[in-house]
């Protein structure tokens, strides 16, 4: 019988840029894969992650923010990423979030969410801070299947999102293997990893002047993991913040970078960072 077969699909999170994506991503998966800072434009990539039940399989496509400003070709492309990932999948789950008014961003992100031929959760987040604007939300309730209200860092509500999500996936075959949880691979993650800490330790704009090339992950004789990345600036005001007083700043970036993955590996790693000027790297980002 069709009850018995089992479920498998795509569901994207759209929203725009600071609703909690990405962290919600990781509390449904129940462990880190996608890098989460209070900066807009973190999410820079269609990350994905795998929510693996013995009725079946969802991969989540987590996406960047929509942006009303295009500067440059960065934000073109996430903008352009977004639009994509809204193609051929199965569910949509539309974050928003309720302490923030309802402004032109949104509107854009509910009209692209509102074009998806597909099934579509509304996840109302942040649903511990009581935000003053989430009546303003809830009165799209009539355009989706299911309403949530839930608290991605609380973990409210996650249950019943995760059980929806697995209700609206159609009968089909796994797309990742059991013990697959991302898509992403080792040198992906660690360059996710050091850009989180630049954007967590660094302020204002430079940050957003960033991208990191991970050059080498390689196991040496003494069981140490050796990690050799270039941090990659448009400027050179910015590289010398980056590396800061001293070396100061990169050291301590390399040192967050570090404690993070010997947590996570329980074993020693060496980081070797340095911070090198490409006036224009956001012209080939893809």
């Amino acid at each position: 019988m069709e009850n018995d077969k089992k479920k498998s699909g795509l569901a994207v999170l759209v929203g725009r840029s600071n609703v909690g994506k990405s962290t919600l991503l990781n509390a449904l998966i129940g462990t880190k894969v996608a890098i989460t800072t209070p900066k807009p434009q973190t999410t820079r990539h269609a990350l994905q992650g795998v929510i693996h039940d013995p009725r079946g399989q969802v991969v989540i496509v987590d996406t960047p923010g929509i942006f009303t400003q295009v500067p440059d070709n960065l934000t073109a492309k996430l903008n352009e990423i977004v639009r994509q990932s809204l193609k051929g999948i199965d569910v949509v789950v539309y974050v928003v979030d309720p302490t923030r008014h309802v402004g032109d961003e949104e509107k854009i992100v509910h009209g692209l969410v509102s074009a998806a031929p597909c099934p579509k959760i509304l996840v109302i987040n942040k649903s511990d801070t009581r935000g003053p604007y989430a009546d303003e939300y809830r009165a799209w309730s009539d355009e989706f299947d299911t309403v949530l209200e839930i608290s991605a860092t609380k973990g409210h509500n996650l249950k019943a999102l995760h059980e929806k999500l697995i209700e609206l996936m159609p009968v089909g075959e796994e797309l990742y293997p059991a013990e697959l949880l991302t898509n992403q691979n080792r040198k992906f993650r660690i360059a996710e990893l050091i850009r989180e800490k630049v954007f967590l330790r660094l302020h204002d704009e430079v940050p957003y002047s960033t991208t990191v090339e991970v050059d080498e992950v390689a196991e040496r004789e003494n069981g140490v993991l050796y990690v050799q990345a270039r941090i990659l600036t448009n400027a050179k005001r910015y590289r010398g913040m980056i590396i800061g007083q001293g070396g100061r700043v990169i050291k301590s970036i390399g040192q967050a970078v570090r404690k993070e993955m010997e947590t996570v590996t329980d074993r020693k790693v060496f980081v070797d960072l340095t911070v090198e000027v490409e006036e224009k790297w956001q012209e080939r980002f893809e």
